[in-house]
């Protein structure tokens, strides 16, 4: 979805009458899978059986005329339908390849079957995360699956610059519970600074205070106020400037040491008064904040509006649909959404007709993802 946006002509191949599973998942706009309709946009389908000698005849075909070809297979799985990286890199050696699994091509746990769920428990990211005397957390979005995508862009891109140096392409891969990993920058600080277990914080910051979710009276707003300036500012505008010069708070270090009776001693000066009033407060003094919202209300949001990260596309079974706008803005060659996602095998007669008879040499004319 991120190289669609971004230009790339991406071509999917599913598998005939079912297809990829998600477009089972619901809730459903007129019988389409609305997280399908949302990963799938600027997207052609091809339905094409990879284990038949004709469906693997028809990929080759493809992978003449690719600049890229992406899988997320378990490993092992391309090599036996006769489709591994040897023989792919043999026949086009320009091809990039690009490997998502659950725990990556090599290491003791290659073989395993991985899910965000798998791989935020065994990264560790669910021992630190909800209340801090409560159970491991599940942070309720597929965050090393997403993770996981921005990874293997990063790397697909760099490949891209290098076949630009070499002429060759090469294998990019990475997996689910190294993209969940990836997020524990302070637990793998203190782990690697003092060889202890992090301990699960609930809402507190591990290297700045106050930095966390308050209540108010009529809701919740964010208050990063860690930094010496923002915290002095803070004291004033909760009209408790004593703070500023108590031994237990005077530093940075001192207010992440004493959080507990820090936030305890804020919470109930911010219980005093409605969100809006201390982020107008809050905003005159600079110091970062914002409101808690509910996803339907940041969808919403004027700001988030005004730089278009809510998008439409005209679909033929649910007319209009609004999908996710796209998050890195460029100046000259700025992304769009410009298809909308594609019914299963919409486009095989398309784009397997225009790769008919074409060999490795004249299929380089029309470079595809």
């Amino acid at each position: 979805m991120l190289l669609a946006d971004h230009g790339a002509d991406v071509i999917k191949v599913e598998r005939p009458g079912t297809g990829d599973d998600a477009r089972r998942m619901p809730p459903f706009v007129n019988g389409e899978g609305a997280p399908f309709m949302i990963w799938n946009r600027n997207k052609r389908s091809v339905a094409i059986d990879l284990k038949s000698p004709e469906g693997k005849a028809a990929l080759l075909k493809l992978v003449d005329g690719a600049d890229i070809l992406i899988e997320n297979n378990r490993p092992g799985a391309m090599d036996r339908l006769g489709l591994g990286w040897d023989v792919l890199h043999a026949r086009n050696p320009r091809l990039i390849q690009g490997s998502i699994s659950g725990f990556g091509q090599t290491g003791p746990y290659a073989e395993r079957g991985g899910f965000d769920l798998v791989s935020q428990g065994m990264s560790g990211l669910m021992s630190i995360n909800g209340a801090a005397d409560g159970p491991p957390h599940r942070l309720p979005i597929a965050i090393s699956d997403v993770a996981a995508g921005m990874h293997l862009a990063i790397g697909l891109l760099a490949a891209v610059e290098a076949r630009h140096r070499t002429g060759r392409g090469q294998m990019v891969e990475t997996s689910l519970l190294e993209s969940a990993l990836s997020f524990l920058v302070y637990e793998a600080a203190h782990v690697f600074a003092t060889g202890q277990r992090p301990a699960r914080l609930g809402q507190a910051h591990r290297g700045s205070s106050p930095y966390q979710a308050f209540q108010t009276a009529d809701g919740w707003i964010t208050v990063g106020a860690g930094q010496q300036n923002f915290w002095e500012r803070l004291c004033d505008i909760l009209e408790v400037p004593e703070l500023v010069a108590d031994p237990r708070f005077v530093t940075n270090a001192d207010r992440v040491a004493n959080n507990d009776v820090l936030v305890a001693l804020l919470q109930q000066r911010l219980l005093l008064q409605p969100s809006q009033h201390w982020l107008d407060a809050m905003d005159a003094a600079a110091i970062p904040g914002g409101p808690i919202l509910h996803c339907d209300e940041v969808l919403a949001d004027p700001h988030i509006i005004a730089r278009g990260m809510v998008a439409e596309t005209e679909h033929p079974h649910t007319g209009t649909f609004r999908t996710l706008g796209v998050p890195v803005k460029m100046s000259e060659t700025p992304g769009s959404v410009r298809r909308p996602p594609p019914r299963l095998g919409e486009h095989t007669a398309e784009v397997l007709g225009t790769v008919d008879g074409a060999g490795p040499a004249s299929a380089a004319k029309n470079r595809r993802a």
